[in-house]
């Protein structure tokens, strides 16, 4: 019963964060949207900030678990074909459930005021990304799935456009199915531009740059 109760109080607080920011969230207007005492709220979580902390805490396992992280990285692509399946099934999931949106939210008003949300807004949105992008291009390269470049620059260049266009999602949430197509539009130009048969078309010396060239399937 203590535990059910505390996971409804993370909830109403991930709401409450996210529409109203820290500093509008009142904890005795919190607990009364629970028909509970601000007192029964502090059995629980002694002060704001303990729950602040608490929600912050349980977000970032949610999101690992579900998403991955550089931790616990998703199986490596087989092909091209599979990083865009891969990356579409993230995306969906990121832009469809509402307790990922809202935390993005709450830290999206939050990292300027408070440091570890800061922290956390800088790894939820941009290198956490990265992170876990690099080892699973490093490893695509290694299978000749993709041309080889600098993973690191190369995972930063594919996921910084797809970051962008999940923050238009959650700004404007009427456009999350075309923001789902442009995204699916970039990973398949990406992969196009980076898999290993565009490498083979662009040097000189390539049987395919061969067969392109005028006369290149003549025999002499």
């Amino acid at each position: 019963m203590a535990k059910d109760t505390k996971e409804r109080i993370l909830a109403a607080a991930l709401e409450s964060f996210a529409q109203k920011g820290y500093a509008g969230t009142n904890l005795r207007e919190l607990a009364a949207s629970l028909g509970m005492g601000k007192s029964s709220l502090y059995r629980h979580f002694d002060s704001k900030e303990a729950l602040w902390n608490a929600l912050l805490d349980e977000m970032i396992a949610y999101y690992e678990a579900r998403f991955g992280s550089a931790a616990h990285l998703p199986p490596t692509p087989g092909s091209p074909e599979e990083l865009v399946e891969m990356t579409m099934g993230m995306v969906r999931f990121t832009v469809r459930d509402e307790r990922v949106v809202m935390t993005r939210k709450l830290l999206a008003i939050e990292q300027f005021r408070d440091p570890r949300a800061g922290k956390l807004a800088t790894e939820h949105f941009l290198t956490g990304l990265t992170d876990m992008f690099r080892p699973i291009f490093e490893a695509m390269m290694e299978k000749r799935l993709l041309r080889r470049d600098d993973p690191g620059m190369l995972a930063l260049a594919y996921t910084a456009p797809i970051s962008a266009l999940i923050h238009l999602s959650d700004r404007e949430p009427e456009r999350t199915g075309e923001v789902l197509g442009q995204i699916e539009a970039f990973s398949r130009h990406f992969v196009k531009s980076w898999g290993e048969t565009a490498r083979e078309k662009a040097e000189p010396g390539s049987s395919a740059a061969r067969l392109a060239a005028p006369g290149g399937g003549e025999e002499h």
